[in-house]
């Protein structure tokens, strides 16, 4: 087999993750420019093809994420050693290189952050915030009801079709999710969150369509066009402004997970079995559905501390 730069073998591993493993254009994005700065490193010390790389040259990356002028976080030295290993795989499953220089590599221990849920009087203080009647306000409102009344990501959401509101006697009681690698999951929608589709579909969503071209996106933006995550996530911020949630919040504040997180702490607080909240969120494994268990266990525990007279 001829000999090709790496570059070229990027660009393979590139289309093998796109056409069989169904990775998303966002995934496929991340994976470049990891493996890019990879490459830019390799490309330093005179490396241009796939038999010349060696361990020493994956562990002198490694430690330069690490200790680098602008060190990463642990996260993201995870992330990029992740792509690193994921691509020597490739070139030995695809007889580039006889052995692979990443086995060995071993990721950075990673601070046990826990996700940040909002409490339920946050919660309504935040949907409060987009109770109005312009076109806009419904169309918050509608979003905000929907992201925590399934769980949806961010990314989800704004993707959704009017289509992929189903339900029985015309009343759209369910919503079809698609998830990572384009997953389908069918989700309840409660009565608060219909009430307010209903009302942005009707009163609203008409009067945003006839400022664009025709789609069938369930949300638009302000000029009739299928709304962006960017805009999502700039009407949570600013409905969190509006409702006074920085305080409580702290210096991290909101975050465009912070709705899907509430979803998820708030099911369990309430009994809901953690595998049926796995499926609502379309994760793959329970391993990381439950580590909301452990939200909700700690928030038992200091509840338990707070109130029992022998506990401290």
């Amino acid at each position: 087999m001829p000999a090709s730069d790496l570059a070229d073998e990027l660009d393979r591993y590139l289309r093998h993750l796109a056409i069989e493993r169904g990775r998303s254009p966002h995934t496929l994005a991340a994976y470049r420019r990891d493996l890019t700065r990879f490459l830019e490193a390799l490309q330093l010390e005179g490396v241009k093809v796939p038999a010349g790389v060696t361990s020493e040259h994956v562990t002198r990356f490694a430690r330069s994420l690490r200790e680098g002028p602008d060190p990463l976080a642990a996260s993201s030295v995870a992330r990029m050693l992740s792509s690193v290993r994921g691509f020597t795989r490739f070139l030995v499953d695809e007889g580039r290189i006889p052995t692979d220089p990443a086995v060995d590599l071993v990721a950075p221990k990673q601070a046990d952050r826990l996700p940040k849920a909002l409490t339920i009087a946050q919660v309504e203080a935040l949907l409060a915030a987009t109770d109005a009647d312009e076109p806009g306000s419904l169309r918050d409102r509608a979003l905000l009801e929907l992201l925590y009344a399934t769980g949806a990501r961010v990314s989800e959401a704004v993707a959704l079709n009017v289509d992929d509101l189903v339900g029985v006697d015309g009343t759209a009681d369910l919503v079809r999710l698609f998830g990572k690698g384009s997953k389908q999951r069918i989700v309840p929608v409660g009565s608060y969150a219909r009430s307010a589709l209903d009302a942005y579909l009707v009163r609203s969503r008409p009067l945003l369509s006839v400022r664009g071209r025709a789609t069938p996106a369930l949300f638009l933006g302000m000029r009739g066009a299928r709304m962006s995550r960017q805009s999502a996530w700039l009407v949570i911020r600013a409905a969190a402004e509006r409702a006074h949630l920085a305080d409580e919040l702290g210096e991290h504040g909101i975050s465009p997970h912070s709705l899907r997180h509430s979803f998820a702490t708030h099911l369990l607080q309430g009994g809901a079995d953690v595998r049926v909240v796995q499926e609502l969120l379309g994760h793959a494994s329970v391993a990381t559905t439950q580590i909301y268990t452990r939200v909700t266990a700690d928030a038992l525990r200091d509840m338990y501390v707070t109130a029992h007279p022998r506990a401290r």
